[in-house]
């Protein structure tokens, strides 16, 4: 990890530590949740909102307006508004990436969850997201959210990782060893 990508980790980790647990003390895991979701949905959704969180031109105040006005808009919980708020004040909001997906970690671990990221060659139909969750519950002991991405160059197969494992049945991959193979006959 690079030292700018560990800085913004430590910092986000901090503070969804203490939202998690002023969340978890008010029994709010659950509005911490919804409350995630919703904000990592408008990040992905609103170039303005990404500009707004990490382009030095907005001063502190109008951050911290804005960020209040999208909490009230959004609905978000007073424990995660109060947080926006003081990461508005401290210049932090460049983390709000880092913190979403920390509290996210943190609520899953809570709930006794792991995510696995498949990369699918082609869409998982429910029957198959669902038997592909079972599959990895039995071999990990632990609830399973899928985070499914499709890349049709695998060809065919799919590509999981749950936390450092990776397994890797794609056919391109496959096609790659058997041509590493045939180099080292040839």
């Amino acid at each position: 990890m690079s030292e700018p990508a560990s800085i913004s980790a430590s910092i986000a980790g901090r503070y969804a530590a203490a939202i998690f647990d002023l969340a978890n003390e008010a029994k709010g895991l659950k509005a911490l949740e919804a409350d995630a979701d919703a904000l990592d949905a408008a990040l992905k959704e609103s170039a303005d909102f990404r500009a707004l969180i990490s382009s030095p031109i907005y001063s502190r105040d109008d951050q911290g307006k804005a960020v209040a006005a999208l909490a009230a808009k959004m609905g978000l919980s007073a424990i995660l508004a109060n947080g926006l708020a003081l990461m508005a004040e401290k210049r932090r909001l460049f983390v709000l990436p880092q913190l979403i997906s920390a509290l996210r970690d943190m609520i899953a671990e809570e709930k006794g969850e792991v995510t696995a990221d498949v990369t699918a060659a082609q869409a998982l139909t429910k029957t198959q997201a669902d038997a592909l969750a079972k599959t990895l519950k039995e071999r990990i002991g632990k609830t399973v959210k899928l985070n499914v991405a499709v890349d049709e160059s695998l060809i065919g197969g799919l590509i999981v990782k749950v936390g450092s494992k990776m397994i890797d049945t794609s056919i391109r991959s496959k096609l790659g060893q058997l041509q590493n193979a045939m180099k080292e006959v040839g």
